[in-house]
């Protein structure tokens, strides 16, 4: 009888265990003995022992990842989020990543008076977040950014630009962590951000003069301009940092007034040069 009684408890044990499997959707299968009716009761410990550790390992294999696998949290990846600004060929680039959890990152690319969105994945390889993005491919100089950033020190970064194009170069770059500040107080005329100009200011300047207080302005606003000439003169400023291809609706009502002067009389001295030959 005491045997019965250890075998039904036996059985009512593993049918509760199997139960709870089922429920969070673990199955298994092995063989059953069909000579089970003649195992002893501590053949049935055994074997119900031998039957709990099979569903263990099932548990184990049926699970998302291992204890040991690290997880990108949220919280870190906050961190690498910004714009990173450097060299990128002739040109000066920023790199501005707005999104990067569960896989997905997401952000722009600013350079040679392009702006251009990317999107692409986000993994831990060696320590280090790799990153590999890709512009949309819808115009000529698209292409793929492939970087990493090291979570000790996530104000730098380092990698390459493939293009899609064949024939272009591909670039390598080292960036650091810049974030566009608008300020009045740099540039050789900061005055021109800072208040209204009046005529007898800039009536006396030279056409050279005016442009390059104008596009001040523009490049405070983190401007990328399209013309090679006018970004070789800001590129190499510590306080330029391009941010954007279309800063209209950032301009002040002072800047816009000093915009629409500078440029009346940039025609007064582009006539006034072209008669005397200056």
């Amino acid at each position: 009888m005491r045997a019965i009684s250890q075998q039904k408890k036996a059985s009512s044990t593993s049918k509760a265990i199997f139960n709870m499997f089922v429920r969070r959707g673990i199955f298994f299968t092995f063989k059953v003995p069909l000579n089970l009716h003649k195992f002893k009761p501590s053949g049935m410990r055994k074997f119900y022992a031998l039957s709990f550790a099979l569903i263990l390992l099932a548990s184990c294999k049926n699970g998302t990842k291992p204890a040991s696998a690290v997880e990108m949290s949220s919280t870190v990846l906050t961190k690498i989020l910004g714009s990173f600004v450097g060299p990128f060929g002739e040109n000066k680039i920023t790199l501005l990543i707005t999104k990067a959890e569960k896989g997905i990152v997401e952000g722009r690319s600013i350079v040679g008076g392009n702006d251009r969105p990317f999107s692409g994945t986000i993994s831990e390889a060696n320590g280090a977040y790799a990153i590999t993005a890709n512009e949309p491919g819808d115009d000529p100089n698209d292409g793929t950014f492939t970087f990493k950033i090291d979570p000790a020190d996530p104000n730098a970064l380092t990698g390459s630009w493939q293009p899609l194009d064949k024939s272009m170069t591909i670039k390598n770059y080292k960036l650091v962590r810049k974030d566009f500040q608008y300020r009045t107080d740099v540039g050789n005329f900061p005055e021109a951000s800072q208040r209204e100009l009046k005529p007898e200011e800039v009536e006396e300047m030279m056409k050279s003069d005016l442009e390059q207080m104008r596009n001040e302005i523009y490049a405070r606003h983190g401007y990328c301009f399209k013309k090679k000439e006018m970004r070789s003169q800001f590129e190499d400023l510590d306080w330029y940092v391009p941010a954007s291809t279309d800063i209209r609706s950032k301009l002040t009502e002072i800047e816009k007034k000093n915009i629409t002067l500078i440029k009346r009389y940039e025609k007064y001295a582009e006539d006034y040069e072209d008669e005397f030959g200056r």
